[in-house]
């Protein structure tokens, strides 16, 4: 009598979202896949978030890439990621861009120890050699012989307040083509402009904007944003900004792609300094003009 033979399970069926050779363990690292390999609502969402953010990134980083005029091959380039935390956006673009090109390198900077020693053991885990993270405040990666002199690529994603303007510095002292910036819960500019709230009723009519609080709030957080991008077209970067995502998705949602041509705007840090006396901001000099 011959024994039926039991038929071999069948494999889980591929998750159309899911692009070609992406690493199943790091997106359950990143929890946007489950323990058991599956997508659920609110992890889709947050796959089309990250498709979305790299739609951006990816064709900086063709450019950046590609070999100079008169030469045989591309050079070797750096991407840093800023307040990288869990280096969220360091691992999706090395599965997506780096981990299929013999060239490329992603640092990771982020001043909590623990988050660093976490992301190099995943990194080693994954086998994802050519990425290092480094444990540095913003002032010692400008100097610190860890990181070259120059870089191609700087990112913040979510950049808490002024961890975006520690972005745009590095980026500026380290020559960056590309600055890719998402802000986040940018207090600074509202703290300032609350502080001086009753001198600026009698200084300028425009007080009026920030004179409630909710007010104050989010007109501190588009200033500073405007302030951000003259303060870059003053150094010779043409930017864009734009949403990263619907509104649905976040409240924090604007991006800021500038690309260095080595022309400035002529009149951009005139004009931030009028703004700047104009709205009584006068404490943050430093933090826009240097």
């Amino acid at each position: 009598m011959t024994t039926a033979r039991r038929p071999t399970p069948a494999s889980p069926p591929p998750i159309p979202e899911i692009k070609p050779g992406q690493s199943i363990e790091l997106l359950k690292e990143l929890h946007i896949l489950t323990r058991d390999g599956k997508l659920n609502q609110d992890t889709r969402r947050k796959l089309k978030q990250v498709y979305h953010l790299y739609h951006f990134i990816e064709p900086l980083l063709d450019e950046v890439l590609t070999a100079p005029a008169g030469t045989d091959a591309p050079r070797d380039f750096t991407l840093v990621d800023h307040g990288a935390g869990k280096s969220y956006l360091g691992f999706i673009l090395y599965d997506l861009f780096f981990k299929s090109r013999e060239l490329g390198h992603i640092v990771g900077i982020e001043t909590r120890a623990e988050l660093v020693a976490k992301s190099r053991e995943l990194a080693e885990r994954l086998g994802f050699a050519r990425m290092a993270f480094h444990d540095l405040t913003v002032e010692q990666s400008i100097d610190s012989p860890l990181l070259p002199a120059q870089v191609d690529v700087v990112t913040a994603l979510h950049a808490c307040d002024t961890a975006t303007d520690d972005a745009i510095r590095f980026g500026l002292a380290k020559q960056a083509r590309f600055l890719v910036l998402v802000p986040c819960c940018q207090a600074e500019v509202a703290s300032v402009l609350r502080q001086h709230k009753n001198e600026s009723f009698a200084k300028t009519p425009l007080s009026e904007l920030w004179r409630h609080p909710i007010h104050t709030r989010e007109f501190g957080s588009q200033l500073t944003n405007a302030l951000r991008c003259l303060q870059l077209e003053a150094h010779g970067y043409q930017v864009t900004v734009t949403e990263l995502v619907g509104w649905e998705h976040s409240m924090k949602n604007e991006l800021i792609i500038a690309r260095h041509t080595g022309a400035p705007r002529r009149n951009a840090r005139e004009r931030l300094e009028q703004i700047l006396a104009e709205l009584n901001l006068d404490d943050l000099h430093g933090r826009f003009l240097y």
